[in-house]
Parts: C-alpha cells; structure tokens; sequence
C-alpha cells in the first residue's frame, strides 16, 4: 500500500446516496482477482452508454456525457465526495479497488455500509465520515472546483481556507500512515514470532522432525 499522510487535489462530487457496491463496480468483473485493472470499468454502468466486460475495449465504448465521472472539470480528482450509506450491497472488495486504481486517495460521505468502509481501510483508501452539513460545503467547494488538502496526521480537511477536522480509529490511522497491511503488521512481529518458532524447537523437537 501507499502511505497516506497529506493529499492534495480535486474532489468528484458524486451526489447520490445509497451507491451500491455492484453500481461502483458491476459483477461481469468480479472474474479477476488481480486487484489492478479496475480502473477504467469505475461506476461502469453510469459512466458508459453501452453494456462492457473484461474483454471490451473501455476505449472504444461511448462515454456517458451526463455523468460526472466523464465531467473534463474533475479530470484527475483524487477525493470522491459521496452521499449516505456509500458502499452499500455486496460486500466485493473489487468496489475499493476499482476506486483505487482509477486514482481515488480518500472517499467522504455522511455514512458508509460497514463492509465497504473496512475494506477501504485495509486497502489504503481513505474513508472519512462527515456531517450532512459539512458534505453540503464539500460538494459546493467541489463544484466551485477549489482544491482539497486531506492531512491525515492532523486529522483534517483543509477547504476554501475552511478546517474541518475528523475522527480515526488511531490503529486504522497507523496503517493508513506507515503503508501497514495484515501482512506488514504481522511482519512487524517478526523478531518475536521467530523467538517463538526457536523456543518452540527447542521444547518440542519431535514436531520438527522431517521423518
């Protein structure tokens, strides 16, 4: 994973609420587990006017000129702004992927289903919940097309000269920063599960034995 500490940059207003997971990512390509790839089939039903696949050139289908996906003034945005209950549906990690290899750092909404919100986090993409109120703010920064400073350490937004400061389970907030996953978590024991594997051999040699 990438490390996320201070990110800078536009913000996608996507003002739906109760954006299910099939509708960020739709289940022809749930086929691949590769974890890449999954950019360009974002919202696919939406940002498309005709049906894809894996094996359909994105390139060669027509783009939705009414979604804001498509929209030339959020080209390169790295925030996505959300309504209520974003990530709702199947629990398919596919969904946070899809947001993370199209370029999305941190997703922003009043509330998110639990699943979508805990796999966000174990994939590096960050997830911040907001008031309604403060989400109305956003969504009208974005559209002024101001930029956002996310500043993880800090715990804030920084928008239109504005502060808005979060909360973060403080361990989701140590993995986000020190790029940790399960596997770099357990690998941060390292030491103390080889001292274990060495007592171990030491009391139970006959558990060892290759015969």
């Amino acid at each position: 994973m990438e490390p996320f500490t201070v990110v800078r940059g536009k913000a996608l207003p996507l003002d739906h609420a109760n954006v299910d997971t099939d509708a960020i990512i739709p289940k022809q390509y749930l086929r691949s587990i590769r974890r890449t790839g999954f950019g360009p089939f974002l919202f696919d039903d939406w940002r498309y006017l005709d049906p894809g696949d894996l094996d359909v050139d994105p390139a060669a289908r027509r783009p939705n000129p009414d979604f804001v996906l498509n929209d030339s003034r959020y080209a390169g945005a790295v925030i996505l702004l959300a309504r209520a209950n974003f990530g709702c549906g199947s629990s398919r990690e596919h969904a946070v992927w899809a947001l993370k290899n199209y370029g999305f750092r941190c997703v922003i909404a009043p509330s998110f289903a639990e699943i979508f919100f805990n796999n966000c986090l174990k994939n590096g993409l960050l997830s911040i919940v907001f008031k309604d109120n403060d989400i109305d703010d956003f969504f009208a920064a974005a559209n002024r097309g101001e930029d956002f400073m996310v500043d993880l350490p800090a715990q804030r937004v920084v928008v239109g000269g504005r502060v808005y400061s979060f909360e973060i389970d403080p361990f989701r907030k140590r993995c986000l920063v020190e790029s940790l996953d399960e596997i770099g978590l357990t690998l941060d024991h390292a030491d103390a599960i080889h001292a274990y594997e060495a007592r171990r051999h030491r009391q139970a040699p006959w558990l060892f034995s290759s015969s």
